[in-house]
């Protein structure tokens, strides 16, 4: 997909003179990303603006003891602002990503971004849209590890997977899993044979599937 396309879907593109378009378009880039690549970390905080056009990103903040905590995740279509953290002047916290699967992605120059934004009241709204929407995702994260039980937790995450993918077998390893949620394997791989004991989910290596929605949604 050309660059143009891509940048056309994003809400502020009508909105802008023939002259930004070009900018846009001009300073923007293709990128591929390999899974397991780590795409920003504290040290680099003006990536730019991320579009996903096929892939998965994972934003996560790391804990003193160097434990990750998964904010939130990315997938196509959606766009990823804090990779350009410096634009936004409230965001102060680290902030790492990492592409979960390959991932073939626009990125937009910080620089011109931030120019844009200035210039264009559009631009300036969809970038605080954003911004809000992905704070939103943060706090949900932050709620569900202060004030939730592991077994709610990983009955939201496993109801969500399947809901993501439409398929009742989720390819995971209890190591993903709990980096997902910011909690340790051992703690998943307890609750997941509780799961297996009440007969709600199936295990298999690198595998889970959900034999029981309803049981497992009574648990939300």
């Amino acid at each position: 997909m050309e660059i143009k396309e891509v940048l056309k879907k994003c809400d502020f593109f009508s909105s802008l003179t023939k002259e930004q378009q070009e900018l846009l378009i001009s300073s923007s880039r293709k990128a591929h990303f390999k899974k397991g690549e780590n795409i920003h970390h504290s040290e680099e905080r003006c990536l730019g603006v991320v579009y996903i056009i096929k892939g998965e990103l994972r934003t996560y903040m790391l804990s003193e003891d160097g434990r990750e905590i998964t904010l939130y995740r990315l997938y196509n279509d959606d766009i990823c602002i804090l990779s350009a953290s410096c634009i936004l002047d409230a965001i102060s916290f680290d902030v790492y990503i990492d592409a979960e699967e390959d991932t073939e992605a626009v990125i937009i120059s910080a620089q011109v971004f931030q120019k844009l934004k200035t210039e264009n009241v559009y631009v300036e709204k969809f970038a605080y849209k954003l911004a809000t929407v992905r704070f939103s995702d943060v706090m949900w994260a932050m709620q569900q590890i202060l004030f939730m039980g592991v077994d709610k937790r990983l009955a939201i995450f496993l109801s969500d997977e399947i809901a993501k993918t439409g398929d009742d077998m989720i390819r995971l390893t209890h190591e993903q899993i709990a980096k997902y949620m910011g909690t340790a394997r051992e703690v998943v791989t307890r609750m997941l044979k509780y799961f297996h004991k009440e007969g709600i989910v199936e295990l298999s290596r690198g595998e889970i599937k959900v034999l029981d929605k309803k049981k497992l949604r009574s648990l939300l």
